[in-house]
């Protein structure tokens, strides 16, 4: 169920009057004020975020009496009937998935730090896992205006035990950061490539992973390399042999491809700002969503060239792309923009095969979280409800909100998994709120 769907169930109660506002419950109107001058201003804004948040506790309130799965989805059920040949495999996995989404429950987890004053003391903003998800890179808002960097790793986080270790770096200048991925230089994942955010200009850093751990500060490598650089929306790092050593940043009307060993660059002009970036693993080629809605690929064992002939792959979307994302086997790519659309692109055809809806964005750069293993798409709208869908069908299989009021500094960071903690990990959903770590169960 859409949250905005609460507004217009209202209007059809009663007839919608111009600068009024029908509040059902108290079954009269009300007039609107036309600013917030008043110590309790009814606006539109303030009504609409009453109703939201009515909704957002009612869901809760379900989670708590575990009534997020809908009748007659249970385990036996779809065993009977798989048995009995009434389901196909595709439809039978397609509910089993549903079933244990639907049936992931939330536990707080508890952040241990060497340093009591990390834990728990700034909110969250961003968080990214490495590749085998044993650790994951965070970056929380500070008082003062800036942003605090950490590591907490996932070792301990067992079927029993919901602790984790998080350490940080409190003697690293830390900027305010639009994009973070992790870059495998001396060993995989090794190092992060952040794109930070100044007045003018901006600011690239690769950091080694070590900077944020246990071991003896003296022992700590420094920076790898920085430069500062225009506004900076993206980043991504390349695994290809043929590109080896290379990070992307994607910029203000250009793509920047660096090699962090010999220092080369190659510049990509673009006609708009590119907000979204993934490289291919197969072949050295970039994939870039712009603030004008295309999708386009670039080779870079090219030569730069004069205007943008260099341009393979081009897709278009009808509002600004904000993240992409290559499936496994580097034909499809999935895509998301500002107008809440999530779309599946066949890359050998340029046509879009299928769409996930019930997104909610209007300007927000977030991401897309896809796991082909178990057949999940997840993503965090601006409402901050987070949405899962099957990928097999683009089924929307639950709607989870968010254990604190929305708001635009409170949308949630996640990250989903088939083994948090490594190869031996649990299988579940990590969600940062505010300043708060959550753990969903997928069993």
């Amino acid at each position: 169920e859409d949250p905005s769907s609460s507004s217009s169930m209202q209007n059809s109660v009663a007839p919608e009057l111009p600068g009024f506002y029908y509040d059902p419950e108290k079954n009269r109107y009300f007039r609107l004020l036309p600013g917030h001058n008043n110590h309790n201003p009814l606006t539109k804004d303030s009504i609409q975020h009453k109703v939201m948040e009515c909704k957002r506790l009612r869901l809760l309130q379900e989670e708590q009496n575990q009534k997020t799965t809908r009748d007659g989805l249970n385990s036996s059920v779809l065993l009977q009937k798989r048995q009995l040949g009434l389901l196909s495999s595709t439809s039978y996995c397609r509910l089993v998935h549903e079933l244990k989404v639907n049936c992931m429950q939330r536990r707080k987890i508890e952040i241990h730090s060497p340093d009591s004053s990390v834990a728990g003391t700034n909110n969250f903003k961003i968080i990214v896992a490495d590749v085998a998800c044993e650790r994951i890179f965070t970056v929380n808002d500070v008082e003062h205006g800036g942003c605090k960097y950490g590591i907490i790793n996932l070792s301990g986080l067992g079927k029993e035990s919901l602790t984790v270790e998080m350490y940080d770096n409190l003697y690293f200048t830390n900027r305010k950061v639009n994009s973070v991925c992790w870059a495998s230089l001396t060993h995989p994942d090794s190092h992060l490539c952040l794109m930070g955010i100044a007045e003018t200009p901006g600011c690239a850093s690769l950091l080694p992973a070590s900077l944020f751990s246990s071991t003896n500060p003296g022992d700590r490598p420094g920076m790898l390399c920085s430069f500062k650089i225009s506004t900076a929306w993206s980043c991504a790092w390349c695994l290809n042999p043929q590109a080896d050593n290379c990070f992307s940043t994607g910029l203000t009307r250009r793509v920047l491809v660096t090699n962090v060993v010999t220092g080369h660059r190659q510049t990509f002009g673009t006609s708009s700002d590119v907000l979204a970036q993934q490289f291919a693993t197969q072949t050295p080629v970039l994939y870039n969503g712009c603030r004008s809605g295309e999708i386009f690929s670039i080779d870079v064992r090219q030569r730069n060239r004069k205007g943008q002939s260099w341009k393979a792959t081009r897709l278009f979307h009808g509002s600004a792309v904000t993240s992409v994302h290559l499936m496994e086997a580097e034909h499809y790519l999935m895509a998301a923009d500002m107008a809440g659309k999530i779309k599946l692109w066949d890359m050998r055809t340029a046509k879009c095969v299928k769409e996930y809806k019930g997104h909610h964005n209007e300007y927000a750069l977030l991401p897309l979280h896809v796991n082909e293993e178990e057949g999940l798409l997840i993503a965090v709208g601006q409402d901050c409800y987070t949405r899962i869908w099957s990928l097999q069908d683009a089924h929307l299989l639950r709607t989870i909100p968010s254990p604190h009021p929305s708001s635009k500094d409170a949308i949630p960071s996640v990250v989903f998994s088939s083994r948090l903690g490594g190869s031996r990990g649990v299988p579940g959903l990590l969600m940062a709120v505010k300043q708060d770590l959550y753990h969903f169960s997928y069993n």
